[in-house]
């Protein structure tokens, strides 16, 4: 079994110009822990995830170089967590969506594609070999309702 047989063929995709608050939407409504970024020719590009909502949110000195280790003593409401969303909110998923993501080809071995979305507990672009275009994703949920499927099938 390969790749191309367990991957979301429609996949919902940002790009890179869309805004914080429009790629946030789209996770929070549905529940994304991330989102394949494409260009117009639906060229793969990054992925732009929950990790990038969170850090727009923290305070800053976090992530500074020998920024802080331990925030507890930092007390926070909503307010200020929504106060630092909003002044980002506008600004282009490009700004933090990461590249780090290996993508695999199609025709990868089921196994391979496990291992790799085991290891990098994110959802796997997969694109056409020799291009950058985006054929699908995989995703837990997509390899679990294969897994779910096939043993309702068998006891059926």
């Amino acid at each position: 079994m390969k790749a191309s047989e367990v991957m979301d063929p429609n996949p919902t995709t940002l790009k890179p110009t869309d805004s914080i608050e429009c790629a946030a939407k789209y996770i929070m409504e549905r529940r994304y822990r991330s989102l394949p970024v494409v260009d117009d020719n639906f060229c793969y590009l990054g992925m732009f995830g929950v990790n990038c909502l969170l850090k727009q949110v923290i305070p800053k000195a976090v992530f500074m170089d020998k920024g802080l280790k331990n925030v507890s003593f930092i007390h926070e409401s909503l307010e200020d967590l929504y106060q630092r969303f909003s002044d980002v909110k506008d600004q282009p998923i490009s700004v933090c969506m990461t590249t780090e993501i290996n993508s695999i080809s199609p025709d990868t071995a089921l196994t391979d594609t496990l291992l790799q979305l085991y290891e990098t507990r994110a959802s796997i672009p997969v694109v056409e070999p020799g291009t950058c275009k985006l054929l699908g994703m995989i995703s837990y949920w997509d390899i679990g309702d294969k897994i779910m499927q096939t043993g309702v099938a068998e006891n059926a």
